[in-house]
């Protein structure tokens, strides 16, 4: 054997090295490839009925909100009527039942007074 015949074999060895080194890495990215696939199908089979049942959830949600819309309107003219009636019964009533509170306190002072 010549020196040219010894450097092809350890060249020769060299390169097997080189292919069962990068090999074992190539090998497990496969099998990451192939897990990626699997999980990558597993979550689609699960998203298409979370999806329907978020839309169907989103859906009855502005159902309810349209009627809290609906009830919300209501108590607005309800507050609307009842500050027109405080308003009414504070005029008629309110303001003369303050001035009679004052008159008696007045007059219970004068009388107080004249007891002293």
């Amino acid at each position: 054997m010549s020196g040219g015949d010894i450097a092809a074999i350890i060249a020769a060895g060299a390169f097997v090295l080189l292919v069962i080194f990068t090999g074992v890495p190539l090998i497990k990215l496969g099998g990451l490839i192939d897990e990626t696939r699997d999980s990558v199908r597993g979550l689609n089979e699960t998203v298409t009925p979370l999806l329907t049942e978020v839309t169907t959830t989103v859906t009855e949600t502005n159902k309810a909100l349209a009627k809290i819309d609906v009830i919300t309107e209501n108590v607005v003219d309800v507050t609307t009527n009842i500050n027109s009636l405080v308003a009414v019964f504070s005029a008629s009533v309110g303001a003369p039942l303050l001035k009679l509170a004052g008159l008696t306190k007045t007059l219970r002072s004068a009388l107080m007074g004249k007891k002293k």
